[in-house]
């Protein structure tokens, strides 16, 4: 079975385009043994991220979450089974503002002034 999961959280400090790269590419090479898809959006120090896969690896990646020191105040905002995945492409997918794209980032998409992405209603649209 399938879970999509997600969370909103505040960073525990800036982030500058270096520290978001880094954080994207530990998360997906980890997604991706894991088998989960999904896409981050980073906006003014919060972070919410929408992640899935099987229940199993859902359960343990959101466990390693709440003990991640890089984030605080993590509020579960929705947890529910799924039949497919909407980010199967990207074993994460990345949004934020323009500023934060580092050259050769596969994945990313910008927000506009309005701090919309093209990829967060995918999140927060009813299964």
């Amino acid at each position: 079975m399938f879970e999509r999961l997600v969370y909103q959280s505040t960073a525990s400090h800036d982030f500058g385009s270096l520290h978001l790269f880094n954080l994207l590419t530990q998360a997906r090479l980890r997604n991706q043994q894991l088998q989960i898809t999904g896409h981050l959006l980073y906006l003014d120090g919060q972070f919410t991220q929408c992640i899935e896969g099987p229940s199993e690896n859902i359960e343990r990646l959101w466990q390693s979450l709440l003990k991640d020191d890089r984030h605080h105040n993590i509020e579960l905002l929705a947890r529910q089974p799924i039949e497919q995945r909407r980010f199967s492409e990207w074993s994460m997918a990345f949004s934020s503002y323009a500023s934060f794209y580092v050259h050769g980032m596969t994945g990313f998409f910008p927000v506009d002034d309005s701090g919309n992405s093209p990829l967060v209603p995918l999140c927060s649209a009813p299964a």
